[in-house]
């Protein structure tokens, strides 16, 4: 039997989908990952996985380009003949389901890790943007066995608007977190907003740099810090924007990191304001290692916080709501611990790894190996 998973990166297919992988090992599965390049190709190689390149551009808006990657991938899952398939984010997930069905795989997967740029900003281009994947979605789906989702709000738009029949549909917990991973350590002493996230509009980078401003000057003794890639693609929040915070001393910037725990570990509460997320596996893991959560009142975001138990809700795009929420904990700072416990509470009923892979794994008729015998999940 093979597995066979479709990712528009190579590091998300060991950093969040490695414990999926390695539970359809032990199933008897022979896994194999398609990705773009050969990036991080040792790290995938260690999980015990087979990488196959297709060379994919995951924000271009080429149809040449995108023709090919449909061409290539069906190319390859003949050659390769899967037992099941699975495709995540935009393009994978079209794309996959389309040339899987068409090589002829018999348990067709896709999922959706949320709407992103496309749907949630107003922008001109993508509107238009949002016409073609809501047309390239309708096609897709029809032809995938299940669809995976990571929060209802997604579901029921992708329902509403007929991209989807319910039946096919499943609700997953984001992609789970590795609790023995993410483990809790120790606050720091000096309170400290951490926000981890590709710098982009949409992820409401500029809405924490403006409160973190607000802050800053009120209470100088408060730390900031924003961790993520500034990519330069459409919605890419320039640098020297960024810059521009960075030299007022508001915040602290670094680039992307291959282990974001001690940059969990040396912040007192997480922050997330995006306008739309699947479930943000950032939020998971700052959950995990038992940090309290601000973040927005908005697909996907909501799903992670019990308001004022383990954080806050604000509204999207709305700065000055932002710092009133880290406020909260500057005048209150003995509720970071108290929070970041029920947190990390929270994460354990919910978004445990294993629990997640266990809904997946019986959906797409997986059975998992306890003991050395087989069970059906």
């Amino acid at each position: 039997m093979k597995f066979l998973i479709i990712s528009p990166k190579n590091r998300p297919t060991y950093n969040f989908r490695g414990d999926l992988l390695k539970e359809i090992q032990k199933a008897g599965y022979e896994t194999v990952a398609v990705g773009p390049d050969l990036e991080n190709a040792d790290e995938i190689a260690a999980l015990g996985v087979r990488l196959c390149v297709v060379p994919l551009n995951k924000n271009g808006t080429s149809v040449l380009g995108d023709w090919k990657y449909y061409k290539a991938l069906k190319k390859l899952i003949r050659e390769e003949r899967p037992d099941i398939t699975l495709g995540y984010t935009v393009k994978p997930s079209i794309f996959g389901a389309l040339a899987a069905k068409k090589a002829g795989v018999g348990c067709v997967n896709s999922m959706i890790t949320g709407l992103g740029y496309t749907f949630a900003s107003q922008s001109l281009k993508a509107r238009i943007l949002r016409k073609i994947v809501s047309f390239l979605y309708k096609k897709a789906l029809k032809k995938a066995d299940n669809v995976f989702f990571q929060n209802s709000d997604d579901l029921k738009e992708f329902v509403e608007k007929g991209f989807v029949n319910r039946e096919k549909c499943v609700v997953v917990n984001g992609s789970g977190v590795n609790m023995e991973k993410y483990a809790p350590e120790p606050y720091p002493e000096k309170l400290t907003f951490f926000m981890l996230a590709r710098v982009m509009y949409a992820k409401g980078v500029i809405e924490y740099l403006k409160a973190a401003t607000t802050v800053k000057t009120a209470h100088p003794e408060a730390r900031f810090v924003l961790l993520g890639s500034v990519e330069g693609f459409q919605d890419s929040v320039p640098m020297e924007i960024v810059q521009s915070y960075i030299d007022i001393g508001a915040i602290e910037y670094f680039g992307e990191t291959k282990d974001v725990r001690p940059f969990f570990a040396a912040c007192s509460v997480f922050v997330l304001p995006s306008y739309r997320e699947g479930t943000p596996r950032t939020v998971l893991e700052a959950m995990s290692m038992a940090r309290p959560i601000i973040t927005t009142n908005a697909p996907g975001c909501r799903n992670t916080i019990e308001e004022g138990v383990n954080g806050f809700l604000v509204p999207a795009g709305d700065s000055e709501a932002l710092a009133d929420a880290m406020l909260k904990f500057i005048k209150q700072p003995e509720t970071v611990p108290t929070m970041g416990a029920e947190s990390r509470r929270i994460c354990a009923e919910r978004f445990e790894v294993g629990k997640v892979n266990g809904v997946m794994m019986r959906t797409m008729g997986i059975e998992r190996r306890v003991e050395d015998e087989y069970v059906t999940v």
